[in-house]
Parts: C-alpha cells; sequence; structure tokens
C-alpha cells in the first residue's frame, strides 16, 4: 500500500470511528510500527489527525480542523478577488452548482445578485444569505457536518442524481499533481458526484494549497476544466494541469 492510500484509509477510519489506537489502526493498515509513526505524524501536521496517548483521534474531536468562522475570516479579500475571477466564468442565466466552503461561499455571495441564475448548493450559510429576488436558490437535503456546516450523505447524493449544473464552483483543503481533495469522506463523495453532473467544473483554491495535499482525494485533474487561484502555479504545477487541459486563471 502506497503511502497516500495509507492514510486515505487511516482517514476513512477516523471517519468510521472518532478514536483508533495504534495498535489497531496498524493491523488495519498492515503496516510497520516504523511506517505507521511516520504515518501519524504527517496527518498530525496536516491537522487531518489528533494524537492521544496510545492512539488518534479524529480532528473534529480534537479541535484541530479550523472551525468555519475562523476559515471565513483568514485572507477574506483573497477569497472575494477568487471568487469574482470564478463567476467571470459563468454565463448569464446558469444552472449553477455552489460548494461548501469558505472560498466558494464568496462565490455564492456574489452570484445571488444575478436574475435568471438558479444555485444549488449543500452550503447551509450560502442558503442563509438574503437573494434579494434575483438568484433563485436550491438546496440539497442531506446531513449537518457543523465544522464544515455543508449538507452531505445519502439525501444529497439522491438529488443529485436527477440534476445536471452548467457550471460547478468546487473548493478544495488540498492541491497535488494527481488532484485536489478534501479533509471527509461525506464531502468529497458530494464533490464527486458534482463534478460528473457538470458541464463546466471550476475549481477555487489558494496557491498555499498546493503540495499540501488533504485525506480524501476526491477528483483527478481530468474532472475540471478551469482552476481559479491567487497565483501562478510552479512548473511542475502547471505541467499537471496543461495534461489534462485544465486551464488556469489568476485572480487579481
Amino acid at each position: 500500500m502506497f503511502a497516500q492510500e495509507r492514510h486515505q484509509r487511516i482517514a476513512a477510519l477516523l471517519e468510521e470511528r472518532g478514536r483508533w489506537s495504534v495498535r489497531d489502526l496498524q493491523a488495519r493498515t498492515g503496516a510497520s510500527a516504523a511506517t505507521l509513526r511516520r504515518d501519524l505524524a504527517f496527518l498530525a501536521r496536516a491537522g487531518r489527525l489528533v494524537r492521544s496517548h496510545g492512539g488518534v483521534m479524529h480532528p473534529g474531536l480534537g479541535g484541530a480542523e479550523p472551525d468555519f468562522e475562523r476559515k471565513l475570516r483568514t485572507a477574506a479579500a483573497g477569497k472575494r478577488a477568487l471568487a469574482a475571477a470564478a463567476l467571470a466564468l459563468v454565463p448569464a442565466r446558469a444552472t449553477v452548482f455552489v460548494d461548501a466552503g469558505t472560498t466558494t461561499l464568496e462565490a455564492g455571495r456574489q452570484l445571488l445578485g444575478r436574475a435568471g441564475t438558479t444555485v444549488f448548493t449543500n452550503s447551509l450559510p450560502l442558503l442563509a444569505e438574503p437573494t434579494g429576488g434575483q438568484a433563485r436558490v436550491v438546496a440539497l437535503g442531506g446531513e449537518v457536518r457543523p465544522l464544515s456546516r455543508a449538507l452531505v450523505g445519502g439525501p444529497a447524493l439522491a438529488w443529485l442524481e436527477h440534476l445536471r449544473f452548467d457550471v460547478a464552483l468546487v473548493g478544495a483543503s488540498g492541491l497535488e499533481a494527481a488532484g485536489p481533495s478534501t479533509t471527509e469522506l461525506l464531502e468529497a463523495a458530494v464533490k464527486r458526484a458534482v463534478l460528473g453532473r457538470s458541464r463546466r467544473a471550476v475549481l477555487l483554491a489558494d496557491a498555499t494549497k498546493w503540495a499540501e495535499p488533504a485525506a480524501v482525494r476526491f477528483a483527478g485533474w481530468r474532472g475540471f476544466s478551469d482552476f481559479v487561484t491567487d497565483r501562478r502555479p510552479d512548473r511542475a504545477a502547471r505541467t499537471a494541469l496543461a495534461r489534462h487541459g485544465v486551464r488556469i486563471h489568476v485572480a487579481h
């Protein structure tokens, strides 16, 4: 099993049960004690788990994942710039999916002022925003994930089976040459389903997330048509994106 596969396996186990002993994780992953220690140290540094005496626990239990309000306040001006650049890719009167997340929330807020636009979303904060009678807003059903205030799970996925989008505006927690990633399996499932039902998929993420993958990769780059970021990626990143025909848009 490769390192990324082990990391994803550990993250999945923590979603199933919030706390695990090191001994049990070693049995579940088949990793040696030394390899597992390195894996857990890496995941702890990335904020994907919390170390405890003799084991680990889900960051949602330990408070390692930043809460939504703190993420919302971080780089607010940058989020607005990314949102504006992404919306330049959305045609008039489009049907748009807006992902849960703080950057996509800003894009959704700006989109609500567009008359004739239909916005589908699993973001509770966006659903609470006033529309001013312009855009039509439709909520996905689902279970609420408190940390991200996202609607996830079976009901959300069932809704998506019947929907099609002109554009999807999707966020990510981490980026790498293999594709974007997120911290949570249920959110990853929603993102993956949305990408399969969208004519154009736009990823919004700041450059600090590159080479910092999160626990769950939810798509390869071939799933996206556009990448909106705040700084031109390095050559290796540009090569990975170009290989799959992804257009890069740098917000100013």
